[in-house]
């Protein structure tokens, strides 16, 4: 692919990662391929160097935690894929897989707004509970006293 114009990868319509801060890299995989799997490097191994790249640093933050344990110490996340017995498809699944990431990175969490419980269901709970006292009370009740 030398000389060819790369592609951004669109996440959504305002977020874009440039290619070249994507490092994919080929090596050998265990699994099926037949006589493939000593000779042909097809498991992918795709690099991106979270801080940084240009991501905005509210989706980088939130990649970072959504990554786990993907994330490297030096900052960067690791996807690898070996699922299939072509590089091509292999390379296919861990963009895929990569993009998800983002993506789900990219939505924002919604806001929690507190909220009170009614007040019948307050004192459902209430009644709930004294009534559960009182079983317990007569069980109490019915021990004979040793004195």
């Amino acid at each position: 692919m030398r000389g060819a114009v790369r592609e951004p990868i669109r996440i959504t319509d305002e977020i874009f990662v440039d290619d070249r801060e994507v490092e994919e890299r080929f090596v050998l995989a265990s699994g099926p391929g037949g006589q493939n799997v000593n000779k042909v490097a097809t498991a992918v191994e795709l690099r991106f160097n979270v801080r940084r790249s240009s991501l905005p640093p509210d989706v980088k933050q939130r990649l970072i935690a959504i990554a786990g344990r993907r994330m490297t110490a030096d900052g960067s996340l690791r996807i690898d894929s070996r699922e299939h017995r072509t590089q091509g498809q292999n390379r296919e699944a861990a963009r895929a897989r990569f993009i998800g990431l983002l993506k789900e990175a990219a939505r924002k969490p919604k806001k929690r707004r507190a909220t009170k419980p009614r007040a019948a269901v307050r004192e459902k709970r209430l009644t709930s509970k004294k009534l559960r006292g009182a079983v317990k009370e007569l069980r109490n009740r019915a021990r004979p006293s040793e004195d």
